[in-house]
């Protein structure tokens, strides 16, 4: 017959255990003052004998807060996102904060009944890693709780703070440096109608001109549909492809290997994010850094701005990209 599982140990149980009060287990275990070195070292031995660990939760109520952020992300598959949710999660445990992760499955719906769940669950504050989420729902949840998004939402709702990259200052880094190649066939190519997406076309579109060049766009729902325009891209005489994301330049890079066109002997590709599959894919993409981690350091502090230093004032911050050239861009051949 199985036994039933013990009692999970209590302050009480501590406090026996080391011959103090429980005020002063509880205090020795939040590292407050007042507490003799000897006595703080019982406390810290009974509780690790007796394998005490502090009820956040029940903390969390007497201080009127759960310590625990929401992070809603669009896509776990997606390595954007989960570089940014490191950020976060580092950011949060230097605050003392816990981190509660919920996904979206890329689906505007679903996004908003994972926010309104963090938002049930009296969360300190979400991190939205998406501009995919409903306005409305974003507004109704920062009513409750301090929100950020990472990203750019065509409309971020008052009382919702941003912090995203400048997408059209990294796309004309990307076409600088194709320029500096020697290229002048440059085409964008994108799988998405999203507003950063549409940042870095604007980017593109100006430092192309820029150029004396005229600016080129491939637009597809799909990164699967990229197969069947690579052909008509390359007999085009295009010589260079600065995508949307990583995600869409391997689709690229994977067409390009199946058409026997060499990159970037024949073609050059960039992607947009620097995420980890950049540094993993051969060629090595070439691709513009978003400071994800920093990016999901700062919307933890701008929760933390409003949860604990009560800021009302909305925030909207802009980080400066960078690009890091590898092995999937070369000098332009005729």
């Amino acid at each position: 017959m199985p036994h039933a599982p013990s009692r999970r140990p209590t302050i009480l149980d501590v406090a026996r255990v080391a011959g103090v009060s429980k005020s002063l287990v509880s205090l020795a275990l939040r590292g407050g003052p007042g507490v003799s070195e000897s006595a703080r070292a019982r406390i810290t031995a009974a509780a690790d004998q007796l394998g005490y660990r502090s009820n956040a939760l029940a903390r969390g109520l007497v201080q009127g807060r759960t310590m625990l952020l929401g992070v809603l992300l669009t896509d776990l598959a997606n390595p954007y996102h989960t570089d940014v949710v490191a950020g976060v999660e580092e950011a949060a445990a230097e605050a003392g904060f816990g981190v509660l992760l919920a996904h979206g499955r890329r689906d505007a719906e679903r996004l908003a009944t994972q926010l309104g769940t963090l938002v049930e669950l009296n969360v300190d504050g979400v991190v939205a890693i998406s501009s995919w989420v409903d306005g409305d729902a974003l507004r109704a949840a920062a009513r409750r709780t301090p929100v950020v998004v990472v990203g750019r939402p065509e409309h971020p709702p008052e009382g919702v703070d941003t912090v995203a990259n400048d997408d059209a200052a990294g796309a004309g880094q990307a076409v600088a440096h194709l320029l500096d190649l020697g290229h002048r066939e440059i085409v964008f190519v994108t799988t998405s109608r999203r507003p950063a997406a549409q940042g870095r076309r604007r980017g593109y579109e100006t430092a192309v001109r820029g150029a004396g060049l005229t600016p080129r766009v491939l637009a597809v729902e799909h990164a699967d549909q990229l197969h069947a325009h690579a052909a008509p891209l390359v007999a085009s005489g295009a010589t260079a492809l600065l995508a949307n994301n990583d995600l869409t330049a391997v689709a690229l890079l994977d067409a390009a290997h199946d058409l026997g066109v060499p990159v970037p002997g024949r073609l050059s590709v960039v992607g947009y994010d620097n995420s980890t599959v950049a540094a993993l894919v051969r060629p090595r993409l070439t691709s513009v850094d978003q400071p994800r981690p920093e990016l999901g350091r700062t919307a933890v502090r701008l929760l933390l701005e409003r949860a604990v230093d009560g800021r009302t004032a909305d925030r909207h911050e802009v980080l400066r990209p960078r690009l890091v050239p590898r092995t999937s861009t070369g000098p332009a051949r005729p």
